[in-house]
């Protein structure tokens, strides 16, 4: 059953923006960081009572609030009455199936995206959802789990007095976050295209079951992709044309520059996604080729036992008298024409190019 279904089978009679947890959970006790920072300085602590996250609302520094695990209602909804976030959002960001958008409210913006990566030791590809919320002086991002997908922009915070990041404000970091996102979607791209490319020849030499099934396996990835891409598109192309004062002229370029990596990796994509279907074409093209060869040798052999067969079938009928049956030579004669036939036959096919 797909997890879509799943989510309105439990929502059903609920009313609208009841907190629930669609997807698998990925780690058990969520876990809330905070960074908070100035060009000048940096601070950083794990939080326990997420109510104290007000004094963040307020302060004059920058403050990326971390939330690892989003299965809690309850933590959500504390941090929603923090922060006054909708309960509709609140809903969204605990369904990790929910399609990847963007949406202006009065005092954040809200993003949901995907993150894709492949993992190094099983070479197998993984998601996980990300939620943003971004205000005035704050950005919350939830994670399904805790890793170190954003851990070199961390470090580029902790070292760095007076990086943009540090100086430029929430909206830039939200943009180094997605930035972070799309350059993965365009690694795993480059991944799944290698791989891609060198199927091409194993397409033109031979014709196996083995072969389909890569090419199926790579369409189910590159379409996964596929639907992952393209609404991030839509939403970075509705962001970089933002009126929102959330989004500082400064910052505008940069996401300007992120639409042009999104359409980079939707192009990609959509390539790759042409040209396993020109290898299928090849494939099937292939097949019917090789099932044609195998179809016209049948033929050319049952056409040459014909005239075999029939005048093996005269000269075995029972009639008493045949009079090429008297003579000494009939069994050599016999077996001399119809030698001559099968030549005479295989010198007309060769003529006529069938051979």
């Amino acid at each position: 059953m797909f997890q879509f279904n799943i989510f309105r089978k439990q929502s059903r009679g609920l009313a609208p923006g009841s907190r629930i947890f669609v997807g698998d959970q990925k780690m058990d006790v969520p876990r809330t960081t905070v960074m908070d920072f100035n060009p000048e300085d940096i601070q950083e602590k794990e939080i326990v009572d997420v109510a104290g996250l007000g004094e963040y609302k307020t302060t004059n520094n920058f403050t990326w609030i971390n939330v690892d695990g989003v299965h809690d209602p309850i933590l959500i909804e504390k941090i929603g009455n923090v922060f006054d976030i909708d309960s509709l959002v609140q809903e969204d960001i605990m369904n990790t199936t929910h399609r990847p958008k963007m949406e202006e409210h009065e005092d954040y913006l809200f993003i949901v995206m995907p993150m894709v990566w492949m993992d190094e030791k099983t070479r197998k590809e993984n998601s996980e959802q990300l939620s943003l919320i971004i205000g005035q002086n704050y950005l919350i991002s939830f994670q399904e789990k805790t890793g170190d997908f954003f851990e070199p922009l961390r470090e580029r915070i902790r070292k760095r007095k007076g990086s943009r990041v540090r100086t430029l404000g929430i909206d830039y970091l939200a943009y180094a976050i997605m930035d972070i996102v799309i350059d993965n979607y365009l690694h795993l791209i480059d991944l799944l295209g290698d791989q891609i490319e060198d199927l091409e020849d194993d397409v033109l030499d031979d014709v196996d079951n083995e072969i389909i099934s890569k090419i199926n396996g790579f369409k189910r990835d590159i379409n996964y992709l596929r639907k992952r891409v393209r609404p991030v598109r839509e939403f970075i192309i509705l962001l970089s044309k933002s009126e929102s004062d959330l989004l500082s002229h400064t910052t505008i370029p940069f996401m300007k520059d992120l639409h042009d990596h999104i359409q980079n990796a939707y192009e990609n994509v959509e390539t790759y996604r042409e040209m396993l279907t020109d290898y299928l074409t090849l494939y099937h093209t292939g097949a019917s080729t090789k099932l044609n060869d195998i179809l016209r040798i049948l033929t050319i052999f049952s056409a040459i036992f014909i005239p075999l067969t029939f005048i093996a079938g005269v000269y075995g009928t029972n009639f008493q008298y045949f009079p090429e049956l008297q003579l000494r030579y009939a069994y050599p004669i016999f077996w001399a024409v119809l030698i001559m036939v099968t030549i005479g036959m295989f010198i007309f096919f060769k003529r006529k190019k069938w051979l």
